[in-house]
């Protein structure tokens, strides 16, 4: 299987910060966003993978190519070792007309076969992509990562209601793109990794633009449930998602992840406390 991580997204929301930086290059401790998401996809054991970029994301390209500018750093040797066991390519969506438009330029690549997708500004911990994987060899099917937000949360994501199948299975029979406030039917959202048929590529063509001319990838996959012999689970993922699509939870994300990093040692705990407590 080949894996898709759409980050051609502008950032706005961390401007001026992404005004020359792309935000999936935004720092986690030790490493940028977009290398959690490749070291999630790769945990997975997927080794072909396209980054669908735009304007101004050169950065992520340079990033992941190799050079020698440097010495005995344990995480560059880290890198270059997933980097010798990867294909990365990249392509460029030519204008930012949402994520169903971008999902749309990985067609050539995946070349008739499921893929997966995996957004680059969510970073989740342990790999997400392996349970959808997993998933979708038991059912044979779409499926998409989703967890239970806060009913004051819901207007923010893509929102499923489903029959359940087991404990962390649901048969998805209705997806809405960030409902309006006090229209809660569920709380289950859309997190930002799937693993998609190819014919998501027909459903997107066949879906009109949204909200500033936007298609979004919620509206194609209710057209692709609609299609015979395809149907869609909803997965709930049993980890931790961190969304660097807002300052605070890249905060958030910075000091938890830092809690389990061996170079900080003790001192983090120490920061932590005094933290909280303050």
């Amino acid at each position: 299987m080949k894996a898709v991580i759409p980050a051609a997204g502008i950032g706005t929301r961390f401007l001026p910060l992404t005004k020359s930086m792309p935000k999936e290059m935004l720092p986690i401790v030790h490493k940028p966003v977009i290398q959690y998401v490749v070291e999630d996809i790769y945990a997975a054991g997927i080794r072909d993978i396209l980054i669908i970029t735009g304007p101004n994301k050169r950065a992520i390209e340079d990033y992941f190519d190799k050079n020698s500018n440097y010495k005995n750093n344990y995480y560059m040797d880290n890198l270059y070792k997933m980097l010798d066991d990867l294909n990365v390519f990249f392509v460029r969506q030519k204008q930012p007309q949402g994520l169903g438009d971008a999902i749309s330029y990985a067609e050539p690549f995946v070349d008739g076969e499921p893929f997966a997708v995996a957004l680059g500004d969510t970073i989740t911990i342990p790999s997400c992509v392996s349970e959808l994987l997993k998933t979708h060899n038991k059912f044979s099917s779409s499926v998409i990562a989703v967890e239970h937000v806060p009913e004051e949360k819901v207007e923010l994501y893509g929102i499923i209601t489903g029959q359940m199948i087991d404990e962390t299975n649901y048969l998805v029979s209705e997806l809405i793109e960030k409902p309006k406030r006090g229209k809660v039917i569920s709380t289950l959202a859309i997190l930002g990794s799937y693993i998609l048929s190819p014919e998501i590529f027909g459903c997107i063509r066949k879906t009109p633009a949204g909200i500033n001319g936007e298609i979004q990838l919620t509206d194609a996959l209710k057209i692709l449930k609609t299609l015979p012999k395809e149907k869609i689970i909803a997965h709930l993922y049993s980890g931790r998602r961190y969304d660097i699509g807002n300052k605070l939870d890249w905060l958030k994300a910075n000091i938890e992840l830092s809690l389990f990093d061996e170079e900080f040692g003790e001192d983090i705990d120490d920061f932590i406390k005094m933290l909280y407590e303050e």
